[in-house]
């Protein structure tokens, strides 16, 4: 039994060090891993394009036409050549668009630099400047049966300014038959018009008339309203006004009067062909007791220069003329203008 004891022994006393915890090994360091996309797949290899894949040339025949249009400056003429070479050219109706673009660009730009530089002069200019208008003479002479010996001169000048229009007319005819006063009238008229804006504007009126066959030695007109400017560009402009309007009336047979009427007028100037220019005005008065209105049309036609000939047609109405005489009178009659 004593060799089983000191085994016994001999394992229960093992040595300190042996008897101290085991420290455990520290983990391995993380092992970090990419991942890398595939390569993309090669290009496919562009097919040479084909001659019928080409975009189709514009004609020079054609393209030559349509420089020459714009070339004259004429804008109908160039929308006429275009439209018809896009017509006849649809499959290069992209390159005629692209020179008809570069047209209208330089004519735009032209247009915007001569209104800067009229806005210029027109601020720097003096009131009597930049005045446009015409001078009209006519007469008429007969013998023999009827002596009859009449004259008739006009005036009108207009003024555009930046903000202002100034108007301003003047009118005499006169004639006599057989040593008998057949026709007496005279009429002058200013007109100041404020823009608001392109069409609408305001205006003032003041006027006088004279016609004692239409039974008045004198009238005199102050009003003012708003306008309207239905046409501004364009071969036919055409302007609308209306308005309350102060009037003093001495009549030959009847007392004196003073009122308010309501005062409408048309103006509208018609240029048919570079040398045939239709011009209609009319305008009208409404009174408690009295109407009366005027109405002017002329034809004018260019001789030579600024020189042209005038064939025009007046009607007067006059609905307090003396019961004597008739209360419409109208005038025919052809006369030289000069334009200035």
């Amino acid at each position: 039994m004593t060799p089983l004891i000191l085994f016994a022994a001999q394992v229960l006393t093992l040595p300190p060090e042996l008897l101290e915890p085991v420290t455990p090994a520290p983990p391995p360091p993380p092992v970090m891993v990419f991942f890398l996309p595939p390569p993309p797949d090669p290009l496919p290899l562009l097919e040479p394009r084909r001659p019928e894949d080409a975009p189709p040339v514009l004609p020079e025949q054609i393209r030559a036409v349509v420089n020459a249009a714009v070339s004259s400056g004429d804008p109908a003429a160039v929308a006429a050549v275009v439209k018809f070479a896009k017509t006849t050219n649809p499959e290069t109706a992209v390159q005629i668009d692209r020179i008809n673009e570069a047209y209208l660009a330089r004519v735009a730009a032209r247009k915007a630099r001569e209104a800067r530089e009229k806005r210029d002069a027109l601020m720097l200019a003096g009131p009597l400047d930049y005045w446009k208008g015409s001078v009209e003479l006519g007469a008429s002479r007969s013998t023999g049966n009827t002596d009859a010996l009449g004259v008739y001169a006009g005036a009108a000048a207009t003024r555009e300014g930046i903000d202002w229009r100034h108007k301003l007319t003047g009118r005499i005819d006169y004639q006599r038959t057989d040593g008998v006063t057949s026709t007496e009238r005279f009429n002058a008229a200013y007109q100041p018009n404020y823009k608001i804006d392109e069409q609408l504007y305001v205006y003032g009126l003041a006027q006088y008339e004279r016609d004692r066959l239409l039974g008045y030695t004198t009238r005199l007109t102050a009003g003012g309203g708003i306008g309207y400017s239905v046409f501004r560009t364009g071969p036919i402009k055409l302007d609308l006004e209306g308005g309350p309007a102060l009037r003093r009336t001495n009549y030959v047979e009847l007392p004196e009067e003073s009122g308010i009427a309501g005062r409408g007028s048309l103006n509208m100037t018609w240029n048919v062909t570079p040398r045939l220019v239709l011009t209609q005005n009319a305008s009208f008065y409404l009174e408690p007791d009295n109407r009366s209105a005027t109405s002017s049309t002329s034809l004018d036609t260019t001789i030579l220069g600024s020189l042209k000939a005038r064939f025009s047609y007046n009607v007067q109405y006059e609905r307090a003329a003396p019961t004597r005489n008739r209360s419409v009178d109208t005038l025919g009659r052809a006369t030289l203008v000069y334009g200035f």
